[in-house]
């Protein structure tokens, strides 16, 4: 019913800047929040920042004030902007969204397919 489709991973050297993408469509009745979780090899898929649809954002500690979160132009869009790259910051980036369909209006998470960032030092 909702899907979502990332863009913009790729590999960048340590203390480079990325973009990454993600734009919801399908059945959408309202999006309540839509966000970034990563999961690097080995490691637990972790949140790195949200926004709601008001605007409020929230970061994890070890990107705030290199990452920023946005709504993009375009409706159902999000973007992460990442400056100053650590290889620490290396990992698969999905975007999900927290989603009442114009069937389910109970809100419910949905997943993107997940794009590669990698930092190199």
């Amino acid at each position: 019913q909702v899907q979502l489709v990332e863009s913009g991973g790729g590999l960048v050297q340590a203390g480079g800047s990325l973009r990454v993408s993600c734009a919801a469509s399908g059945s959408i009745f309202i999006i309540n929040t839509m966000g970034w979780y990563r999961q690097a090899p080995g490691k637990q898929r972790e949140l790195v920042a949200v926004i709601t649809n008001g605007g409020t954002t929230l970061y994890v500690d070890s990107v705030k004030g290199r990452f920023t979160i946005s709504k993009g132009n375009a409706k159902n869009t999000v973007y992460l902007e990442m400056n100053s790259l650590k290889p620490e910051d290396t990992a698969v980036y999905y975007c999900v969204a927290r989603v009442a369909t114009m069937t389910q209006r109970t809100p419910t998470d949905y997943w993107g397919q997940g794009t590669q960032v990698t930092v190199s030092s």
